[in-house]
């Protein structure tokens, strides 16, 4: 996007660093203002008094702990919300739950800390589901409040959306970033799993949980996410071409809706005038892995609530009762099964790409357009493999469908090649913005 035809209070990377003391004071203001007017209706935010003066006060704090005529660090004044399942000091951790925050209280996220040491600003907590499952908040689609953010990440996604942060920081577990990214028309980053810091982060399924982001364009998600996982290297070669494309034919596919499959072939139709795309059989035992993650997120989940779980019970949403009595029937051996599972899946997938030359996998972001209702916030199916195998994934904006509600397409790379990824991404969402 050309930074000149932006309006006075767009919320691009670049706007949004402390570039002068008084700049930062009327940009925020102007958001103050933007956040009165939208936030009533979105809902994505956790409430907090005095949000306003408190970030005038931590804009004095980075201006100082970083002067102006020394380096600073690239993520520097960028405003950030974040995923009330993270800890953050000062900040009560309610999880989207009923339970008394002191019982969730923990040790500040170790991306936060860095984050705040690094001159990030916080625009404070977004709205979770209950414990990053289903049970969903309050919040609504910015593109039309009749309509679910996508979940778990919901206040996260909404956020960057309404144009409250360029950047806020989510987890994904089946599909709890991509998703609501499609459905809110932002880009959504899941990195290889492992690569970004889950500590100080309440889990829901430690084997397959991910720290990730929602951002407003690519510069502001590579900056963020490259600040939390600095010195990782990349692949030269991707500097210099452009990537072979893969669809991953065969039953996973048949999960979307008419509308979601349509949509993706004619996404993959534009892009073959640009890329490379070929179509690969894969994925041919969905059905099982779906089975096998499903069950492994349950039986984790009961493992982590366990304590919780025995004295609070009542407090717990039906659909988060449900996910851990289930788990508490999984036995030790089968969930070690599963969890062997996911390597043995990226093996799978990344044995395809080497065979067939295949760079990045293709695939819908969701089953179609965000649904019609707040009481579920959609089916997180089209996001499951690639969060099973642990692989890096973007969500990059592709249009909208016919009721003006954005769809997206997922781009998925191959494990610890997040960079290339993030690299290939920038002409990939300019592509698709065309």
């Amino acid at each position: 996007m050309n930074m000149d035809d932006e309006p006075e209070d767009s919320l691009s990377s670049s706007r949004y660093r402390l570039e002068g003391f008084a700049d930062l004071h009327e940009d925020l203001e102007r958001l103050r203002r933007k956040v009165e007017e939208l936030e009533p209706t979105v809902q994505c935010l956790l409430p907090e008094e005095n949000r306003f003066s408190r970030l005038h006060r931590d804009a004095d704090a980075a201006q100082a702990a970083h002067p102006k005529h020394i380096f600073r660090p690239s993520v520097f004044g960028h405003l950030i919300g974040v995923k009330d399942i993270f800890h953050v000091d000062g900040f009560p951790t309610r999880a989207g739950s009923k339970l008394p925050p002191e019982v969730l209280a923990g040790p500040q996220a170790e991306v936060v800390t860095q984050l705040r040491k690094d001159g990030a600003l916080l625009l404070g907590k977004t709205v979770s589901t209950e414990f990053a499952y289903y049970a969903p908040g309050p919040t609504r689609n910015p593109h039309n409040p009749e309509h679910t953010p996508g979940g778990s990440s919901s206040g996260s996604a909404a956020a960057v959306a309404s144009g409250f942060c360029p950047v806020a920081l989510g987890t994904q577990t089946i599909g709890s970033i991509i998703r609501p990214a499609a459905y809110c028309g932002v880009i959504g980053f899941k990195p290889s799993y492992g690569l970004i810091s889950t500590a100080g982060v309440i889990p829901l399924a430690p084997s397959v949980d991910h720290v990730g982001l929602f951002a407003v364009d690519m510069a502001s998600a590579h900056t963020v996410a490259l600040a939390l996982f600095p010195g990782f290297p990349s692949s030269s070669e991707s500097i210099f071409r452009r990537p072979v494309l893969g669809i991953p034919e065969g039953p996973y596919l048949s999960k979307a809706s008419d509308e979601g499959l349509a949509h993706f072939r004619d996404t993959c139709d534009w892009l073959t005038s640009r890329y490379k795309v070929k179509t690969v059989p894969a994925l041919a035992d969905f059905d099982d892995i779906e089975t096998r993650h499903r069950r492994l997120v349950a039986a984790e989940a009961a493992q982590v609530h366990e304590d919780w779980f025995r004295q609070y019970r009542d407090l717990y949403a039906p659909q988060t009762v449900e996910l851990i009595e289930k788990g508490q029937k999984v036995s030790s051996r089968q969930l070690n099964k599963d969890r062997k599972g996911c390597a043995q899946l990226r093996d799978e997938l990344e044995d395809l790409m080497e065979k067939h030359g295949i760079d990045l996998w293709l695939s819908p972001p969701a089953q179609g357009p965000a649904p019609a209702g707040i009481g579920n916030t959609g089916n997180p199916v089209m996001n499951l493999p690639w969060t099973h195998a642990g692989l890096p994934t973007l969500g990059l904006p592709a249009g909208v469908n016919a009721d003006g509600m954005p769809m997206g397409l997922q781009v998925t790379g191959i494990f610890r090649g997040d960079e290339d990824l993030l690299h290939w991404g920038y002409e990939l969402a300019r592509v698709l913005a065309l």
